[in-house]
């Protein structure tokens, strides 16, 4: 068989093997998907709705100011919590440089 040939029909069933992998990978990970969604169905929903009905209702009970100090401080802690997933990553990033 000539060359071309051979190596063109290898392409080709390597091209089909490799279709049928990523085919199995976007099934895996779309049944992942849907056992987590109907796993936390109704129950995160219905969590997030209360804190976000609690935190509503404790701001609604406090002042200007202490709203403020409030979102501050979340403010404060969302910045530092991002500084530090900024050093780790970094931190990866310069290991796997090695």
């Amino acid at each position: 068989m000539n060359f071309f040939k051979k190596a063109f029909r290898d392409m080709k069933e390597s091209a089909k093997a490799q279709r049928e992998v990523d085919k199995a990978n976007f099934e895996a990970v779309k049944a992942e998907s849907r056992a987590t969604l109907e796993e936390n169905r109704g129950r995160n929903s219905y969590q997030r709705a209360k804190a976000d009905a609690q935190k509503s209702w404790e701001n609604a009970k406090a002042s200007p100011s202490e709203r403020m100090k409030k979102t501050q401080e979340e403010r404060d802690k969302q910045l530092a919590d991002a500084k530090e997933r900024t050093e780790r990553a970094n931190a990866r990033y310069e290991s796997a440089k090695k």
